[in-house]
């Protein structure tokens, strides 16, 4: 077998996502899954739900899924990958335990698992290994022999990743007359957590003032903004800033809001502000509503131009990207020293999550690392 496409010793691909509400029915379900043990007010889901329900009940993030499967599957058969797909959530159907369980019972013995997030954190990777332990333990008491788990780096520096996402920057900015379009400032949005969890993110190392969580998103936003510079000319002003906050108020989170931000660039005279979700895969319900409908209409009513740029999506080099990402963890399970690509300057992440990476809040198994009691 030609080794550029062998994924020896893997012999399945798990997608691994959040999940979402299919229906009107289905969204307070949902979001007591997602919040289980946290003591959230019902009043407080139900705010939340409303959110769903402008778009009928129905977050995009299962089809967009759907179609990375589909697109990931297409690319592997082209390229010659023999390696199934399948699909897995962690909050609502197709659960992760199910997903597994089919995996299992379909034969397969070394599975690899992609995550929808391409950040360190608690929430965007621990929580998901906490998840595969979860449903590895129900597999066991079920008497199923269980396969050995393990997790894709994560991937904010590829180039698939960065320079797709670059592009729908440059996209973005064609949607801008032409006489504001030059003095944009860029706003990369992101996903914020409690900064306590951002302290505590990435490889104890890293620990503190933001963690790997702040200087990931830092330095991908750095590159994207110094490669714009260089095809367009134009050196434009940038902030890291968050969105989507949930928890309590006396609680710190990472700051500030887009929303906020969009009226301090309001009050400095920007021209115009192209919001550049680098947090995100795809455009689920953080996407269109905290940012296509809140912070748009902040924008709107301030009089400021704003614009969204495009998630990668099933972008043919985001898909491609997670082809390499696969065969390179091949190779070095195989023993080999495969090239690791990463733009930016902090290189490839880990393959193994050291212990104490992404602190948990209250201490869980998590597959899929140094800690896993599944290894």
């Amino acid at each position: 077998m030609d080794r550029a496409r062998d994924p020896h010793p893997y012999d399945a691909l798990l997608l691994l996502s959040f999940g979402g509400p299919e229906g009107p029915d289905d969204v307070l379900p949902f979001l007591e899954n997602v919040t289980r043990g946290r003591g959230i007010p019902r009043e407080r889901l139900a705010e939340v739900g409303a959110h769903y329900h402008l778009f009928g009940g129905v977050s995009p993030i299962n089809g967009h899924n759907r179609e990375l499967l589909a697109a990931l599957r297409s690319d592997f058969a082209e390229h010659g990958l023999d390696l199934p797909v399948y699909w897995g959530n962690r909050n609502w159907a197709p659960y992760v335990t199910d997903t597994l369980r089919e995996i299992v019972r379909d034969g397969h013995r070394r599975v690899l698992t992609l995550a929808t997030s391409a950040y360190s954190s608690y929430s965007s990777c621990r929580q998901y290994r906490e998840d595969l332990a979860g449903a590895l333990a129900a597999l066991a008491e079920e008497g199923l022999d269980l396969p050995r788990v393990d997790k894709l780096r994560v991937y904010y520096n590829h180039p698939g990743f960065l320079e797709t996402m670059t592009d729908g920057v440059l996209r973005a900015l064609d949607e801008l007359p032409a006489d504001i379009r030059e003095g944009a400032v860029l706003a990369f949005t992101t996903h914020s957590i409690p900064t306590a969890a951002a302290d505590t993110s990435g490889p104890p190392a890293g620990h503190g003032d933001g963690g790997a969580y702040v200087s990931e998103h830092l330095d991908a936003a750095r590159w994207i903004a110094e490669a714009l510079a260089e095809r367009t000319g134009v050196r434009r002003p940038w902030e890291l800033v968050y969105q989507s906050r949930s928890g309590a108020p006396h609680i710190p989170w990472l700051e500030p809001d887009i929303c906020d931000h969009l009226r301090t660039l309001h009050e400095a005279g920007a021209p115009a502000v192209v919001m550049v979700p680098i947090g995100f895969v795809s455009d689920h319900m953080e996407v269109l509503y905290d940012l296509d409908t809140e912070a748009l209409a902040v924008a709107a009513e301030l009089g400021l131009p704003a614009v969204r740029s495009a998630t990668v999506g099933t972008d043919p080099r985001f898909v491609a990207a997670v082809r390499d990402l696969v065969l390179e963890r091949a190779a070095t399970e195989r023993g080999e020293q495969p090239q690791r690509c990463a733009l930016g300057t902090l290189g490839a992440g880990h393959d193994v999550c050291p212990v104490g990476c992404c602190a948990a809040r209250t201490p869980r198994p998590a597959a899929a690392g140094a800690d896993s009691p599944y290894a």
